[in-house]
């Protein structure tokens, strides 16, 4: 997913990055937060999710995963929610609910070595 590259200035823009892969959010330039994912099996589990403190409070962690999930949503994958903020937003954003599956062994299992909390 790769948003218009002529963002206004403090605009978040957010882009899906590989190795590994996240999705970033970014404003002004500067990577803001990110949330990280691996596929598996017709799913992406979301397993970690983390703004800068410097960005705090500005709502992008929302941003972040709303975007993350609609792309998720466009390339016809379910979602798997294991990171903790992740697994609010869909419980409280109810527009979800129709693509949310639980964690199950294989699912958590997929999710890379040391990565796993």
């Amino acid at each position: 997913m790769k948003d218009d590259d002529t963002t206004e200035a403090g605009t978040p823009r957010v882009d899906k990055r590989t190795g590994p892969d996240r999705f970033e959010i970014e404003v002004d330039g500067k990577v803001a937060g990110f949330t990280q994912f691996v596929d598996h099996d017709g799913s992406r589990v979301f397993f970690h999710t983390e703004v800068s403190p410097e960005f705090g409070g500005q709502g992008l962690a929302g941003t972040l995963v709303r975007r993350a999930l609609d792309e998720t949503r466009a390339e016809e994958l379910r979602v798997v929610a294991v990171c903790p903020y992740v697994k609010k937003y869909v419980e409280t954003h109810h527009d979800w609910a129709d693509l949310v599956d639980r964690p199950t062994r294989e699912t958590l299992r997929a999710i890379p070595r040391g990565q796993r909390r």
